[in-house]
């Protein structure tokens, strides 16, 4: 990260100490970089920490293999993005990648959506459909969130896997596919076949190629590129150009537990960017979930403004009211006429009582 530091020049004595005092916070500003490099881009995943390196990896060595990937990882860490790296990186890239959800399907349903049901075989059922079993013939199919499959569901999910046929519901036609499996969870599947909740055989049959996705919380170097990532993404989605994030808030995101993950992290960029004025994220002490480690971290953040506040009240003051030209209160920060009004207006600041 790089960090640019502001000139102070011509400042009088009285307003000269203060200026010094607090030049590094308000130049303490983290350059957003114009892209992600190829170094810490990977099918969609950002990071350049070794925990995120060594999964890459394992996902460049299984993906033009074929076999079958069990993605264990909490929420939010990015599973679906890795089970799609794997399909693009292997021969089956040009046909369907297709996901499906079992936790978010009933149990009742869920058979129905992996292995279609002909017209009649149930109440509703008033057209034949096929199931995702079939949609994936020839690519891949991502069961997410496999540890959520009904016990009842779960041998004829086996037997799928094992011989790659199926019947639908209400028919007594075999269905072969060629689908490679790629499976994930955030459950500790081998508790739950201690508990008696899932299979062992369906386990083993899964866990051909398991791959352990480490939380953000273990890979916190990552977390200021994800967060210049989100920014720059946002901010162009939503026509803003925001380009620099206070090293305050940085910091304060940095160490943020973050529970949920890169998910939680990218709705989080994406409001601070909706609420964010001029050219710099603002990240404010009370956007954060509070937790007492984190309030630690950012009760720096009101003491920061009110630098910043003095800072340019001095500059302007030295500079009588004048912000643009040789001499000005934009000159003296090292500022852009324009940054220097977007902050004066967010701080309000008004040049009018500086004016000799």
């Amino acid at each position: 990260m790089m960090h640019a530091s502001v000139p102070f020049a011509q400042v009088e004595q009285s307003a000269e100490t203060r200026l010094l005092n607090v030049a590094a916070i308000i130049g303490q500003q983290l350059h957003l970089e114009p892209e992600v490099t190829s170094d810490t881009w990977f099918g969609g995943i950002v990071g350049k920490s070794r925990a995120i390196q060594k999964v890459l990896e394992e996902v460049a060595i299984v993906a033009p293999t074929g076999s079958t990937v069990l993605l264990f990882g909490e929420t939010g860490t990015g599973k679906e993005l890795l089970a799609r790296a794997i399909h693009n990186l292997s021969c089956r890239r040009e046909r369907p990648f297709v996901r499906v959800n079992c936790a978010a399907i009933p149990s009742g349903l869920l058979e129905s959506e992996l292995f279609g049901h002909e017209r009649g075989a149930f109440t509703g059922a008033l057209m034949q459909k096929k199931g995702r079993f079939e949609l994936a013939d020839g690519g891949s199919l991502f069961l997410d969130e496999i540890g959520d499959i009904s016990l009842e569901l779960q041998p004829k999910l086996l037997r799928a896997l094992q011989e790659q046929e199926f019947e639908r519901l209400g028919s007594t036609r075999t269905i072969r596919v060629n689908v490679r499996i790629i499976a994930a969870t955030h459950r500790d599947l081998r508790e739950m076949i201690s508990e008696g909740q899932f299979r062992e055989d369906l386990f083993y049959r899964l866990n051909v190629f398991p791959i352990h996705i480490p939380p953000l919380r273990e890979r916190c170097e990552d977390i200021p590129l994800l967060v210049k990532y989100f920014v720059s993404k946002m901010s162009q989605q939503m026509g803003k150009q925001i380009n620099r994030i206070p090293s305050q808030a940085m910091e304060a995101l940095t160490n943020h537990p973050w529970r949920g993950n890169v998910r939680e992290l990218a709705n989080f960029i994406e409001r601070t960017v909706i609420l964010s004025q001029g050219e710099e994220l603002e990240v404010q002490a009370g956007q954060l979930p509070a937790s007492p480690h984190l309030l630690r971290e950012i009760t720096v953040v009101p003491t920061f403004e009110q630098a910043e506040r003095d800072v340019i009240k001095d500059a302007l003051n030295a500079a009588s009211g004048r912000i643009a030209g040789k001499g000005g209160a934009a000159e003296r920060l090292g500022l852009k006429r324009t940054t220097l009004q977007n902050k004066m207006h967010r701080l309000g600041i008004s040049r009018a009582a500086y004016c000799q």
